[in-house]
């Protein structure tokens, strides 16, 4: 399993994009769109209580996990499908492999599945030569652009149309247009031709029902239900935590996810697999890949409730000023600054829980209500021995020396703001910071600090 991604090429680096304006701008716009659509949709439910109630239903489900995990594959086999439990990502990777062999796939279309990038599936089935071929339109741009996602609901959201546009005239062929229209007309027409031909599809799982063996995607576009139902091989991957114990409980799920994510009441598509029709065949690649590590902590259970809606990316600070490939995870913002080093055994990301302010509005915007303030200070102590090693640890040194008296404070403020306004001129003898001086530009100082400020106004306020 490799949660991390590679670093970005010239062309994608999240630093230098998010140094134009315009595209700073333009993503800015549509975290505030989303933000409000969601305040809108909130306001036609019992939000409080909606949440409240979700996060008992996925305390319990979580909780009741091995129990409920049989029983979803008692039900899901019952009616003609196969659950195959794959307690690391090699072997998850060699079950759809091997299911590949079988059907003798040489063409596989996917549906939405973050999970898939988890395992780094893409890459195993290149190797194996078969060709595999996403169909969510955020997932075929960022595949054409070899680029990677900014964004767990909205994977291109980085990219403008006049991008988009430059990129299907590049790769497809066509005449270069931005209006969405004709892109979405031209993507449509390249992966219909692709899913016909298809021998298999894969899909990820929102949510696995145990009572019924139900296995529920929902999503917009259409995609996932052609990929799950035309090719005659329908392979889904879950992992450990998408379980929720009665149907009963779906809808709950389904008015805060849709909310969440785009402000929409429901997707425009639920599908319910229940099993495979007469002459095709359908697995369920259950998944585990550290979730079990993860759920035997108390204190990083809770990151197991979460239902990917994104809506904690999508108020984060950090997030908004830096973007999804900032991280180089999986999965960005909050909830990956979390799950990256939880998953991976604290192998990878283990600086992403430090790149938070803690504010806390991504618990207030959580529809499942993860305290992931409490979770990403948990994280810090897990990994905080580590910081007192190398280069960390002596600035953290410098720092608390510096900050032990008013007379050092003073004086390194005030050399702190000399050094930064020479800052610009010095970076071509500073070549050790290049890699962030290149990329980033420091805000204007103002003309003086707080405590002058302060001094000054008490002496101009009368007496």
């Amino acid at each position: 399993m490799n949660l991390v991604r590679p670093a970005a090429s010239a062309h994608t680096h999240p630093g230098r994009s998010f140094q134009d304006p315009a595209a700073t701008a333009g993503f800015q716009a549509v975290m505030r769109s989303a933000i409000e659509h969601k305040r809108e949709a909130q306001l036609q439910v019992p939000w409080a209580q909606l949440r409240a109630q979700a996060h008992r239903l996925k305390a319990e489900a979580i909780g009741d996990l091995d129990r409920l995990l049989v029983h979803f594959e008692r039900e899901f086999s019952a009616r003609g499908g196969t659950v195959l439990w794959a307690p690391s990502a090699r072997d998850a990777v060699e079950h759809v492999l091997a299911i590949c062999r079988r059907h003798g796939v040489s063409t596989l279309v996917k549906g939405k599945s973050m999970i898939s990038e988890e395992i780094d599936l893409n890459d195993a089935l290149q190797a194996s030569g078969i060709e595999a071929v996403e169909t969510d339109l955020g997932e075929f741009i960022i595949a054409l652009a070899c680029d990677q996602p900014s964004h767990i609901t909205a994977p291109a959201l980085h990219l403008s149309r006049g991008d988009i546009g430059e990129l299907f005239a590049r790769k497809l062929g066509i005449p270069y247009s931005d209006d969405p229209h004709v892109l979405m007309t031209a993507a449509r027409d390249r992966l219909r031709e692709t899913l016909l031909r298809a021998q298999a599809g894969l899909t990820g799982v929102n949510f696995a029902v145990a009572d019924t063996g139900t296995i529920v995607v929902v999503e917009n576009e259409g995609n996932g239900g052609l990929s799950a139902t035309l090719p005659p091989v329908h392979i889904s991957l879950m992992g450990i935590e998408k379980i929720i114990a009665r149907l009963a409980d779906l809808p709950v799920f389904l008015q805060l996810l849709a909310r969440a994510a785009t402000g929409q009441k429901l997707t425009s598509y639920t599908h319910h697999f229940l099993g495979p029709e007469e002459g095709r065949k359908a697995y369920c690649v259950v998944i585990d890949a550290g979730r079990s590590e993860v759920l035997a902590d108390p204190k990083t259970r809770e990151s197991l409730y979460c239902i990917r809606c994104g809506a904690c990316l999508n108020v984060c600070p950090v997030y908004r000023r830096a973007g999804g490939a900032a991280y180089r995870s999986v999965y960005a913002g909050p909830i990956g600054s979390v799950i990256t080093a939880q998953l991976s055994g604290h192998r990878h990301g283990a600086e992403l829980p430090f790149v938070s302010t803690l504010c806390g509005a991504c618990q207030e915007e959580c529809p499942v209500n993860i305290d992931l303030p409490h979770q990403l200070v948990h994280m810090r102590s897990r990994l905080a021995p580590d910081a007192r090693d190398g280069r960390k640890g002596k600035a953290i040194g410098a720092a608390a020396f510096l900050m032990q008296g008013r007379m050092t404070y003073a004086l390194a403020s005030a050399l702190v703001r000399v050094a930064l306004r020479l800052a610009p001129a010095c970076r071509p003898l500073l070549p050790f910071l290049s890699g962030w001086t290149r990329e980033r530009a420091l805000p204007a100082l103002p003309k003086q600090s707080f405590k002058a400020w302060w001094k000054s106004r008490e002496r101009e306020r009368p007496r």
